[in-house]
């Protein structure tokens, strides 16, 4: 298998501005995604996302740099690095949401790349990209009801 990118579209009943927030933002990530998350949503903004009980010791952190913001078409960031490694493309994954108008709504396109870049065996590249196809798998689904509640004023 090839292991190289994860790729989903989801389509959104909220506009295109909603939906940059609800994909950029720390306080709407939480929402719908990590547990935690702290960053500044501009380019080079560095920072953290934590899924589990962070504040007890109970979860884990992860690295999170914004690559870009493109209010309302594009947002990327590089994920998964140690916390207090610079992200670059042999510690770390990139995603990127692009979104688009479609109808009333917004399309969503997610891609997240760079499992054969970490320079793993096979074997913990197959196990992590599972991994992460399963938690993206989880955790979509419950971004276009969050997007459509922030969009209605909710």
């Amino acid at each position: 298998m090839e292991f190289g990118t994860i790729e989903r579209e989801i389509h959104i009943d909220a506009s295109p501005e909603v939906v940059f927030d609800v994909v950029s933002s720390p306080e709407h990530l939480r929402e719908w995604w990590p547990d935690e998350a702290e960053f500044p949503a501009v380019p080079g903004g560095e920072g953290r996302i934590g899924f589990g009980d962070c504040a007890h010791g109970g979860g884990t952190w992860m690295g999170f740099t914004v690559v870009e913001a493109v209010p309302p078409r594009l947002f990327s960031f590089r994920w998964t690095h140690q916390e207090g490694e610079t992200a670059a493309s042999d510690n770390s994954n990139l995603v990127v949401f692009a979104l688009e108008p479609a109808g009333t709504g917004t399309l969503l396109r997610m891609s997240e790349s760079g499992f054969r870049e970490r320079g793993w065996d096979e074997a913990k590249v197959a196990a992590v990209y599972a991994e992460h196809t399963t938690g993206w798998d989880h955790y979509l689904p419950r971004l276009p009801t969050y997007a459509a509640k922030v969009g209605a004023g909710a």
